[in-house]
């Protein structure tokens, strides 16, 4: 079963199971208490970001980097090649560019396993080199030069991108942070909602990135430039609906004056959680035709993607949400008031 029919069937059950329990959900505010049940969200969170945690420690030790890195961030050359006829094999490729000094090659098949179409990727190398290559892979089966490509990406390239996406994502946790502060300022302790909103946008890059490095050992997925445009668009995503979530609350606080401060936030949730689970099936759908009609170049991407949103629509509900209560709560010892730690 090729790769995207997999990835299909994961969006598309997903999308089926978030789809019933909207529906089971639905007009039935209270139904189950979230706030009450934090501790064992908490114990989710940590179950799934662990475990990413250690892949990306094995693949930094076995590989040198927490994920496989494309060539955007190595540098280097990489072709596409597409014969017209069999006999090509992995050997002889390899041999071809050893002959001309590029013995580390990562060489791959693109498509399935009877496919005459490669991909390589190497170091860099001059003119007179590439079309010497060219001319011995035409030697073992005829290489059809038109769909020949080759490409020469510098490492700053990548360097450049990931720098601007580090910046972005500091950028976005203080104006967050900020914006938290000066919309909720008629409630106390305002500050407390960004820094929740931040921790939620954080546990959704790590989960993110424990996905990709897993699918790196498993299928040898790369981190491009793409990838990091799935994460800046996961951290808007996650953002905005812990934002939409925390503002339900800042409603509710003076419209339920008197009932414990759990209750309100566990309505507000109900209120809102429609809202979130239609917005993340609307993408999810999307996301399904695009695996089903699109190219191989984007089934990543998409399930990067759909990954991301997927953990977004979790930490603003079952992390930033209960994350706020404990908090305020003073369950979090490190971050216990004076009068708290002097009553406990």
């Amino acid at each position: 079963m090729e790769n995207n029919t997999i990835l299909t069937i994961v969006v598309s059950l997903t999308s089926l199971a978030i789809l019933a329990f909207a529906f089971l959900t639905r007009k039935r505010v209270g139904l189950f208490d979230l706030v009450e049940n934090r501790r064992m969200f908490f114990l989710i969170s940590v179950g799934i970001i662990a475990p990413g945690l250690l892949v990306m420690g094995y693949s930094t030790v076995t590989t040198g980097a927490p994920f496989r890195l494309s060539i955007d961030f190595v540098g280097g050359s990489i072709y596409d090649l597409t014969f017209t006829s069999d006999g090509a094999d992995e050997a002889a490729i390899r041999q071809v560019f050893s002959a001309q000094g590029d013995s580390n090659v990562i060489i791959q098949r693109v498509g399935g396993p009877t496919s005459n179409r490669w991909s390589v990727r190497g170091s860099f190398l001059d003119d007179d080199r590439v079309t010497q290559i060219v001319e011995d892979l035409n030697e073992i089966a005829p290489l059809d030069r038109e769909r020949f490509q080759q490409q020469s990406v510098s490492p700053t390239v990548g360097e450049e991108v990931t720098r601007a996406a580090f910046f972005a994502t500091a950028v976005v946790s203080v104006v967050v942070t900020g914006f938290m502060v000066i919309a909720f300022r008629q409630i106390p302790r305002a500050f407390r909602y960004g820094v929740c909103a931040v921790t939620a946008m954080v546990h959704d890059i790590l989960v993110v990135m424990g996905v990709q490095s897993l699918m790196g050992l498993l299928l040898g997925w790369e981190v491009d430039a793409l990838f990091l445009t799935a994460v800046l668009t996961v951290v808007g995503f996650s953002v905005q609906d812990t934002i939409v979530l925390f503002d339900r609350i800042r409603e509710n606080i003076p419209l339920h004056l008197g009932e414990p401060y759990e209750t309100i936030v566990n309505r507000s949730i109900w209120e809102s959680i429609h809202r979130s689970l239609a917005t993340q099936l609307n993408a999810f759908f999307i996301m399904i035709a695009i695996l089903l009609f699109g190219g191989e170049t984007i089934q990543q991407f998409i399930f990067i993607l759909f990954v991301g949103l997927l953990t977004g629509s979790y930490s603003s509900i079952f992390t930033a949400v209960p994350l706020l209560v404990a908090w305020e709560k003073g369950e979090i010892p490190f971050l216990k008031q004076p009068a708290q730690l002097a009553t406990t």
